[in-house]
């Protein structure tokens, strides 16, 4: 809809309720099929590591928020069963709340934004909404909330997406594109005492969280070099010449990927010692590797080189217009993320798989569930709410879509319905997933997840 009038971008997102009512998007019944939900699981497992398996499932055993977090591709296929307006947008596709925090900016200044992007994909922004309203449901029952305020996140973060929406909409395209929630901001701006913490805890932890400090707790010297400690299965360093060689022409393959003037900063970094290194629920047994570089005794550098796989929702949004699906994954992340890694790059390694690269924990946080207080959880909703309606307005037509929401709260009280719904049905797979483990079915590894 470029180029159209605003008046008229917005009024054809409003004539789409008569196609879609708002409040059809509270629907959630369960799947149709009743659906295997092990067999979902299992074939995600396809092309990762398979004795990591276990890991994965050990991890997504631990409760249902970490059972979501885990199963993108089960929701993505249960979204696609929901209704949409048929607007689309640069969806993240992995819209849970942990996938947001804070994060230095080239800059140096906090930001807070969305800072996941391995299943990033043209599609319905709808999808994004739900699987976030969701995720606060889910952890706040696993928090112990009472149901009325698990209901209520849920429906503040869409409330929060609707009102950004406008808000967004009444901005020129250069206005978003500039557009960052500063976290120093949010302590200054905090209205209540708790939110003013909230903000401060994410901005004090986030500036500790620097490769610098990390180094000494996953490295040791050995001699004349560093090389990093090993803990299998979760670390391991690579030894072998054959694949250090494998690894020295995927780094060159990367350099090639970036812009002239970050290239310049990188090549006057060589690679010191490389491993294997295992992180978070649902990337379990995808190829990740951990990459120290130094240019001195003094200024070290660690990346990140994570697999990229074709994202959950391609099945039902379709393929991504790279065939690189590290190029997918950087290609996203640049279009709604509101600042970048400058180091943040693509490749493919000798053996056909795809990797994306990033610096490892550059004043990366985002807030653990379980210390949230309510009154902290209600803020966090609202902030993730206000960061998808910038990512989502950075790549769509926000007119549009803030025509289709409107300004009353039809679509915020729908979208409440359906994360309580959808929390009921995670909780339900996470329990298949236990009485799967209890037969036998799959094998979990309790102790190292």
């Amino acid at each position: 809809m470029s180029g159209l009038p605003f008046a008229d971008r917005q009024l054809s997102g409003k004539t789409l309720r008569q196609r879609v009512p708002r409040n059809s998007h509270g629907d959630w019944t369960g799947r149709a099929d009743g659906g295997d939900v092990i067999a979902m699981l299992e074939r995600s497992n396809e092309g990762r590591l398979p004795e990591l398996a276990p890991i994965r499932f050990g991890r997504m055993l631990q409760n249902p928020f970490a059972f979501l977090r885990g199963a993108p591709a089960v929701m993505a296929c249960d979204l696609a069963g929901t209704p949409v307006s048929g607007l689309t947008v640069q969806a993240c596709g992995d819209c849970h709340l942990v996938n947001f925090g804070v994060f230095a900016s080239p800059e140096r200044k906090l930001v807070f934004d969305i800072n996941d992007f391995d299943e990033t994909l043209r599609g319905p922004w709808e999808w994004d909404v739900k699987r976030l309203a969701a995720s606060l449901v889910v952890a706040a029952r696993v928090n112990g909330f009472s149901e009325d305020r698990c209901s209520d996140l849920a429906v503040r973060s869409a409330a929060s997406y609707r009102r950004h929406m406008h808000d967004f909409a009444e901005m020129s395209p250069l206005e978003i594109w500039y557009f960052h929630i500063d976290a120093d901001d949010l302590v200054a701006s905090a209205t209540d005492e708790e939110s003013r913490r909230l903000s401060e805890r994410m901005a004090n932890k986030a500036r500790q969280r620097a490769g610098d400090r990390l180094l000494p707790k996953i490295t040791e010297q050995m001699g004349h070099v560093r090389q990093f400690v090993e803990s299998p299965p979760l670390t391991t360093r690579v030894v072998d010449e054959r694949a250090i060689r494998i690894v020295r022409h995927g780094i060159h393959r990367y350099r090639q990927s970036l812009d002239e003037s970050r290239r310049f900063v990188l090549e006057r970094y060589r690679l010191e010692d490389y491993a294997t290194r295992v992180v978070g629920i649902g990337s379990v047994g995808t190829r990740c590797f951990v990459a120290l570089l130094v240019c001195d005794d003094r200024n070290p550098l660690l990346l990140q080189i994570k697999e990229a796989r074709q994202s959950v929702l391609a099945p039902y949004a379709g393929p991504s217009p790279y065939a690189n699906q590290g190029q997918r994954v950087v290609a996203g992340q640049r279009m709604i993320q509101a600042t970048s890694d400058i180091f943040l790059g693509w490749l493919r390694a000798r053996d056909g798989h795809d990797y994306y690269v990033r610096q490892l924990r550059d004043m990366k946080f985002s807030v653990p569930i379980d210390d949230l207080e309510p009154c902290g959880l209600d803020r966090y909703a609202e902030l993730c709410g206000w960061a998808l309606a910038g990512a989502h307005a950075r790549s769509g037509d926000a007119a549009a879509i803030d025509g289709y929401l409107g300004s009353g709260e039809q679509f915020d009280k729908a979208i409440g319905t359906f994360a309580v719904a959808y929390a009921d049905q995670t909780e339900r797979d996470h329990a298949t997933l236990e009485n799967a483990r209890r037969a036998g079915r799959i094998v979990a590894d309790a102790e190292v997840g």
